[in-house]
């Protein structure tokens, strides 16, 4: 099996493309089960973002993945295959798992070093894992993903640097804010996601005057709001935006909804200095004819892609130090897991050797000739040999894992001990112990 990624971003189409190709809610669950489904595939999860959604897939052969993932992506997007397929990118087995890793270190955002990308990347694996579309393989290079990213950000400046897209928001609508930005501004956030969290977190950094949540359940907007550190005023229900955009003087709209939440005729006339927009929503919750209001601005994904931002080449270097150190790590595990079933299935068998010369002595053996003790003894002898034959053989079938002559050295374990393939087989499709677990 082999790692293949298909997607689409904001360096291969334009926001109007990336928008009409949103999966998002329902939908997108629907893709991870159909492609999960699907023949060549063995495990799936989708990085769907307001700037790329890839599909990331364990598949055995490589033209038969593609094809059956490129179909999905189209159904399940609306967007004809052929509009949608000169937009799309294929990255493949090493080529595929480098770009995890760089997106989730922020690499290939529109802002490099972005922070919110690693706990997308997070939240992709999670709902794979609650629909149980992933497992050992995906499983193992979503971990690596993560803790590329933890790193990144644990050991180098990129964060600081890449002021993410909220940030580049707020410093597009400069020329309407001012140099204070969101501070002294009553702001409306739209939305109750991780997004619109940090959002209200930003806000209240910033020193807003009044933080208001609005959302369509307004159970997670009153919850957003009180929760502590958030500075907000209240949590509002979607049908309340009317009368809390006429006291807000910014709009940060940012919901998973398939349409436009905030349409030209909800927005009040009567507005002191205007109202700014900042729409990071995909596809976006801002219809179109509100940017052609009177004292109306509206930034949204289509701008920020055109004024890309990020970090020096210091923190840069920095970041793909740790994606090369992170990438040897990772196929070295790979390679070690390679043979794993090999090494367990080998040592299983010398285990019920064991066992059963034991069995056998202590049938013998009557109570004069050996004590409970001693068979004990002998026991732990017995094993303890067997621990000492077999340790060479399995350390050096690990170290000659990833060499050219990895596989022969397997095979010759295979061989020269006579293991059942059925026994190998077992142990390759035992889940990963703590296979759920993310850092």
């Amino acid at each position: 099996m082999s790692v293949l990624a298909v997607g689409l971003s904001h360096k291969s189409a334009s926001m109007a493309v990336l928008e009409r190709a949103s999966v998002t809610g329902d939908t997108l669950g629907m893709l991870l089960h159909d492609v999960a489904q699907a023949e060549p595939v063995a495990e799936v999860f989708v990085v769907s973002t307001c700037n790329r959604i890839e599909v990331y897939a364990d598949v055995d052969r490589f033209h038969a993945g593609m094809t059956v993932i490129c179909e999905l992506l189209a159904r399940h997007s609306g967007v004809p295959l052929d509009d949608l397929t000169p937009h799309l990118y294929v990255h493949y087995e090493d080529r595929a798992v480098s770009h995890l890793l760089a997106v989730a270190c922020g690499l290939d955002s529109v802002v490099v070093g972005e922070e919110q990308v690693v706990g997308q990347v997070r939240a992709a694996i999670k709902l794979a894992t609650r629909q149980g579309t992933i497992g050992r393989v995906l499983g193992g290079l979503g971990r690596a993903a993560l803790r590329a990213g933890k790193r990144t950000r644990a050991e180098t400046g990129i964060g600081r640097a890449g002021a993410g897209l909220l940030g580049l928001a707020v410093e597009r609508a400069a020329p309407r804010l001012g140099e204070q930005g969101l501070a002294g501004r009553d702001v409306l956030v739209v939305g109750a996601g991780s997004m619109s969290a940090l959002a209200v977190a930003t806000a209240a950094r910033s020193g807003a005057a009044a933080i208001v949540v609005a959302n369509r359940t307004r159970r997670k907007a009153e919850r957003l709001a009180a929760r502590p550190g958030a500075a907000a005023t209240r949590g509002v229900g979607l049908g309340d935006l009317p009368a809390a955009m006429a006291e807000a003087d910014v709009v940060i709209c940012c919901t998973g909804a398939a349409g436009h939440v905030i349409t030209a005729d909800m927005v009040p006339a009567r507005r002191r200095g205007g109202l700014v927009f900042l729409d990071l929503a995909m596809p976006r919750d801002v219809e179109p004819a509100v940017a052609d209001l009177p004292s109306v601005t509206v930034i949204g994904m289509h701008a920020l892609s055109e004024h890309r931002t990020g970090a020096g080449t210091d923190d840069v270097a920095a970041v793909r130090a740790i994606l090369e150190t992170e990438l040897a790590a990772y196929w070295s595990a790979v390679d070690a897991a390679r043979v794993a079933p090999i090494v367990v299935a080998l040592r299983a068998k010398a285990a019920c050797v064991v066992d059963a010369e034991l069995a056998r002595l202590a049938g013998q053996l009557t109570s004069e000739a050996a004590s409970g003790l001693s068979l004990d003894e002998m026991a732990q002898a017995m094993r303890r040999v067997v621990d000492k034959l077999l340790h060479e053989p399995t350390v050096r079938v690990k170290e000659h894992a990833g060499s050219p002559k990895g596989e022969d050295y397997a095979a010759a374990l295979r061989v020269l001990f006579d293991l059942e393939p059925r026994a190998v087989q077992a142990v390759t499709r035992a889940p990963a112990p703590g296979q759920e677990q993310l850092p």
